[in-house]
């Protein structure tokens, strides 16, 4: 149809305004305000089809709103066709219009060979639209097509691109904290706000695997914060652990499967998308966001979130290997601390037993006799009785002192190394010391109790560490030299005056060490003793020290 020059100027003028935006929300106005002013309507709105109900929902609306599903737009997208009405009020085929309305202008927008909704325009006078006004109005129709899917496609990139970026974002924020419960708080909040959820949480399996214990929340209330545990054999979300498959439920208040309707209900919970925590094999739980309104997460959502889990997951094992970590250096502490008590019960009774012997020499010397009846004959005794005592408690001390003879065994001395970086590496961070490792090649094993050459080395790094508190680099070197395996640790630390040197070696009660207890060195000469083995030490002073474990090597 050839149109007039006046309106084929204001359908031009109209498609290039409704081209003019990608903004989703400015361009279905623009395209409800140009079908208004393009056939002189008094009003319009414009319909689109909702691809999750498959009802009609009204996106733009100037003026009243238009009747739906029973009216002229509910009938254009059930038959695919516009429709033109002079007379509202002598049609039987669709709900009346709204009061005061006559005539009414519907066409159908069509995207991929489907109804996708519709632009209607309405007026109070009889027969207002003509045969050219739906010609014109479904010309605009198809430009408002191509550019509601235009803007459609960038809201999506622009969606998935905020997505991307947040999703990094989360990864950094969740794996910069090793404290669990503080990864945990940080994954459920992102996850809050990476999905514009209503609320986020996070259920761990117990240490039986057969119950999921919500662990941390975002946006929850109460009633949900008190919800006992879930069956993992029995609950929907148990269904996510076992299958390791993410579930969706479109409305928690309705669903038989989800077990706290009730909770759902007062919480204003509807929708929910539970993904698996997956590590290497295990799953360790589930990260679940809801939402306050209906809602069916689209592949693009669940592949985030289901990323996110997988992040997460990386970040609540390594803050578990972070505890661990921490909990084996504290055990290795408290072992050396029950190996400095040992020493310095060995010293003490040393200490203890040479005056002592003097005592009881000078008191036998003496020879105190007295009669029957003198006091001091019941002094005398008891005495000797309570010197005795005192030699029979430093026996004890002697005997509880004296370390059992090591469990020799092959030891994979580099291998034993790798473990003590491994547990001092969050110390080393911390205290800004590199850690460098230089291992000869085709070393051979080493007969030794591992547990006190890992006891004596630890105690060789975290000297170290205390000689270095402004950062600094241990270098840990192992060589086959003279028949002997060494294992060299040296630092870069300040050094020693030649007294500390004198000293290094001394055990408690007689070190002038400020901080500790000035058993770290003893107790490493100690134990390559009892191997059979020496320690030297090489220290100049400004520039560190290098403490060398030499053993008898196979």
């Amino acid at each position: 149809m050839n149109f007039p020059p006046e309106q084929m100027a204001r359908l031009y003028d109209g498609v290039r305004a409704i081209h003019s935006t990608l903004e989703p929300e400015a361009a279905l106005r623009l395209v409800v305000c140009e079908a208004v002013g393009l056939v002189g309507a008094a009003s319009g709105s414009l319909v689109l089809v909702n691809p999750n109900t498959g009802r009609l929902e009204i996106e733009v609306s100037e003026g009243p709103a238009p009747v739906l599903e029973e009216g002229i737009a509910g009938w254009v997208v059930r038959h695919g066709e516009s429709l033109r009405v002079g007379k509202s009020e002598a049609e039987d085929r669709f709900a009346s219009a709204r009061p005061g309305t006559q005539s009414e202008l519907a066409v159908p927008l069509r995207m991929e060979g489907s109804v996708r909704g519709v632009i209607h325009v309405d007026a109070p006078a009889a027969d207002a639209f003509s045969e050219m006004d739906q010609v014109l109005l479904e010309e605009l129709a198809v430009h408002a097509t191509q550019v509601i899917h235009n803007t459609w496609l960038y809201e999506q990139l622009r969606q998935r691109t905020e997505l991307l970026e947040s999703l990094v974002s989360v990864g950094q924020t969740i794996n910069r904290t090793l404290n669990l419960d503080d990864v945990l708080e940080a994954i459920t909040r992102e996850a809050a706000g990476l999905g514009r959820a209503r609320a986020c949480s996070l259920q761990l399996l117990d240490a039986t695997s057969e119950w999921l214990e919500v662990r941390a929340q975002h946006g929850a209330g109460i009633d949900y914060q008190q919800r006992p545990p879930l069956s993992v054999a029995e609950s929907l979300m148990g269904a996510v652990v076992r299958r390791r498959k993410p579930v969706q439920v479109g409305d928690l208040q309705t669903s038989a499967q989800y077990q706290h309707a009730e909770i759902a209900r007062r919480e204003g919970f509807v929708s929910l998308l539970s993904v698996p925590l997956v590590y290497s094999e295990d799953c360790l739980g589930t990260l679940n966001i809801y939402t306050a309104a209906p809602h069916v997460f689209s592949n693009e959502e669940v592949n985030t979130l289901a990323a996110l889990a997988e992040l997460s997951a990386v970040a609540i094992e390594k803050a578990r290997l972070y505890e661990r970590t921490v909990d084996g250096e504290e055990q290795l502490r408290r072992n050396e601390q029950l190996s400095a008590l040992g020493l310095l019960a060995a010293e003490v009774a040393h200490e203890i037993r040479n005056p002592l012997t003097v005592m009881k020499m000078l008191y036998h010397s003496l020879d105190l006799q007295f009669p029957e009846g003198d006091p001091r004959r019941e002094d005398a005794r008891v005495l000797g009785d309570k010197m005795n005592h005192l030699d029979r408690i430093v026996d004890n001390i002697v005997n509880f002192a004296r370390n059992a003879e090591p469990r020799m065994a092959p030891v994979d001395v580099p291998g034993l190394i790798d473990d003590l970086a491994l547990l001092t590496r969050h110390k080393l961070q911390q205290h800004s010391i590199g850690l460098e490792r230089e291992d000869a090649p085709d070393l051979s094993l080493v007969k030794a109790d591992a547990t006190q050459l890992s006891q004596a080395f630890l105690n060789v790094i975290l000297n170290a560490t205390e000689a270095m508190p402004e950062g600094g680099t241990l270098r840990i070197t192992t060589r086959r030299e003279d028949g002997e395996l060494q294992v060299a640790f040296a630092d870069t630390g300040p050094g020693m005056t030649d007294a500390q040197r004198a000293r290094a070696f001394t055990g408690m009660l007689s070190t002038t060490k400020e901080k500790g207890g000035g058993l770290g060195l003893a107790i490493v000469a100690k134990v390559a003793e009892a191997h059979g083995g020496r320690v030297k030490l090489e220290s100049v002073e400004g520039q560190g020290t290098e403490i060398t474990v030499c053993f008898a090597a196979e």
